[in-house]
């Protein structure tokens, strides 16, 4: 329900022979529209829905973009368990049966999504800021989004570049700084003190930058580059932080986030006032 009304109008669980009709109608004012549609979808079969769609989108000359939006199993099945919500398709069985079985259902429809979103992981802010650089809504320039983690934590699923910054001498074993993070500056000074930081920044830059216009180019509306450490607490957080100033200076539109940091798994400000990354 959060992606559906994140887009210009959505309509959930529409049986499938209504689709061609909206599409065609209802829309012919929206420049975007979205339709839900899960297991429980009246006439819900994944080829005819595909044929229906592609018929329609023929006649009309609509763009299609199929979404699918995912999520661990065990996140699914504690979501529906403490919402006291019975599984669709779980019947007799139970909950963790009928994810299984959805899953088993629609793998061919997610074999063919333009776009597959893991949600395990993300909050619904996060699903409407990816949802909304993805569709470009309200604007055609590339946005992006850098997020600094830890890789005890796991790898972003939605990073589109991962970038690992351990070889980075580690304040952690510095006891004045281990409590402290990326971004104050006696963390940034032991950083900047390690004689391979100043290379690894302009080569990320020289790579980054012929990058992003072919993205944009090439119909790109979102990139997400994540940063990785140990802990995610000092030298992907100054990395981050670094790397979006530069994107800010270069005129990119910027969401910065510091994933394993308390309280800061939400997109934040970035400032533009560090350092720039060739000297």
């Amino acid at each position: 329900m959060t992606a559906l009304k994140t887009l210009e109008e959505a309509f959930d669980n529409l049986p499938v022979p209504l689709i061609p009709a909206l599409i065609e109608n209802v829309a012919a004012d929206s420049p975007t529209i979205a339709v839900g549609a899960d297991a429980r979808t009246r006439g819900f079969a994944i080829e005819s829905m595909l044929a229906t769609l592609d018929d329609v989108v023929g006649r009309t000359s609509r763009e299609l973009k199929l979404v699918f939006i995912d999520c661990d199993d065990d996140r699914l099945e504690r979501r529906y368990t403490q919402s006291r919500r019975p599984h669709p398709l779980a019947g007799d069985r139970l909950v963790i049966g009928g994810i299984r079985l959805e899953r088993q259902v629609l793998s061919a429809l997610r074999d063919c999504a333009d776009l597959v979103i893991d949600t395990s992981n993300f909050t619904a802010t996060e699903l409407k800021r990816l949802l909304t650089g993805y569709f470009a809504l309200g604007s055609i320039r590339l946005r992006v989004f850098v997020i600094s983690f830890s890789y005890r934590q796991g790898i972003p699923r939605d990073a589109d570049l991962i970038f690992d910054v351990r070889f980075l001498d580690n304040p952690h074993y510095v006891s004045e700084l281990r409590p402290l993070t990326g971004r104050d500056p006696r963390v940034a000074a032991h950083i900047e003190a390690d004689p391979g930081i100043q290379p690894f920044l302009t080569g990320l830059w020289q790579l980054l930058e012929p990058l992003l216009p072919r993205y944009e180019k090439e119909g790109k509306t979102y990139l997400t580059i994540g940063i990785g450490c140990t802990g995610g607490r000092h030298r992907s957080v100054y990395v981050a932080e670094r790397l979006a100033g530069q994107l800010l200076r270069t005129g990119f539109r910027v969401e910065l986030s510091h994933r394993d940091l308390p309280l800061s798994g939400s997109p934040g400000t970035v400032s533009a006032g560090a350092p720039a990354f060739a000297n």
